[in-house]
């Protein structure tokens, strides 16, 4: 087990610095930067110089390359050429947005489908699961944004229950902490509506998923084993989905680093202050540091991810961690 996480760990940590080399060269190569916006906008050649000296743009590729590696390393991300702020600053609060939105509804939403997956998939062929699977598929079949406004116009609009757009009402935010309008009755009100816009889109993901694989263990030898002997239903439900559940686990952090893709569209159309709706910005004015970063966020997050899933695999069958 030890030699696994060893080389787990090293090809992760190798991984990892080829997308940010990946990442580093793919943006240097793109055609304008800021300052050629500046330029458009009147800017002197003496000022676009200075800024062009004081970001290191006017440096040779592999100058610049070692000098973004060691301020990563330094934890220096850079400052954000649109908003003159360092880019950490600028989105942490927005990251966190976006988690306490994603996190929460892709849980919720693979607790959901896999119940609805085992359901549908130990009732295979009968109108339960046609009429449980048909509502789940036509609703991922929409895009994320015709959702998000249907939910709008039916609960927002129609029916006047939930708000429109926006994380908070105006002057609905606590000052005291930067925690205070997180825990807000306003907040929850603002909340409902593009979470469940995340759970509709993807829901039909582990559901689709769960119903296969638990359709392929019930034909397994042991599990008409445990029927013959007469334990009920329940109990074989519940050794089915264990056995069924790994391929869910495994598409789980993928699916998040999908949704935060999605969310773009989501936290456009509910105005949610998150880091999809930053990354929409900081792309349409070239602020590269910034999208840079977010970019390589979101690639470190699955690759971490597909790195603790497994070692998790690893730990629960231990003829994996042998062949890996």
């Amino acid at each position: 087990m030890k030699r696994y996480v060893a080389v787990r760990s090293i090809q992760t940590v190798f991984t990892l610095w080829l997308v940010l080399t990946a990442l580093f060269v793919m943006f240097r190569s793109m055609p304008g930067d800021f300052t050629a916006q500046m330029a458009v906008a009147g800017a002197n050649e003496q000022a676009l110089a200075a800024l062009r000296a004081k970001w290191g743009l006017d440096q040779p590729l592999h100058v610049q390359y070692w000098r973004y590696i060691t301020n990563l390393a330094q934890g220096d991300l850079g400052e954000s050429p649109v908003y003159r702020i360092p880019v950490w600053e600028f989105v942490k609060m927005r990251i966190f947005n976006t988690f306490i939105l994603v996190a929460p509804a892709m849980t919720f939403t693979y607790i959901l489908g896999a119940l609805i997956g085992t359901i549908a998939g130990s009732k295979r062929g009968s109108r339960l699961e046609k009429l449980g699977l048909i509502p789940v598929i036509g609703a991922g079949s929409f895009p994320a944004f015709f959702i998000s406004i249907v939910l709008i116009v039916v609960f927002a609009s129609w029916l006047n229950i939930f708000p429109t757009s926006g994380m908070l009402s105006a002057g609905g935010s606590d000052a005291g902490t930067w925690w205070g309008p997180y825990v807000t009755p306003d907040f929850g009100i603002h909340y409902v509506l593009p979470f469940v816009a995340v759970v509709c889109r993807y829901l039909f993901i582990p559901s689709l998923i769960m119903r296969t694989s638990v359709v392929e263990v019930m034909e397994q030898d042991y599990t008409e084993y445990h029927r013959l002997t007469g334990l009920p239903l329940r109990k074989r439900l519940g050794h089915v989905a264990k056995h069924a559940s790994l391929p869910v686990i495994t598409i789980y952090p993928v699916s998040l680093a999908r949704a935060l893709g999605g969310l773009v569209l989501i936290e456009t159309v509910f105005n949610w202050p998150g880091i999809g709706f930053t990354l929409v910005e900081a792309v349409l004015g070239r602020d590269y540091p910034t999208v840079q970063f977010v970019f390589f966020l979101v690639a470190a997050f699955v690759i971490t991810s597909n790195f603790l899933i497994d070692l998790l695999y690893g730990v629960i069958d231990p003829r994996i961690r042998v062949e890996g």
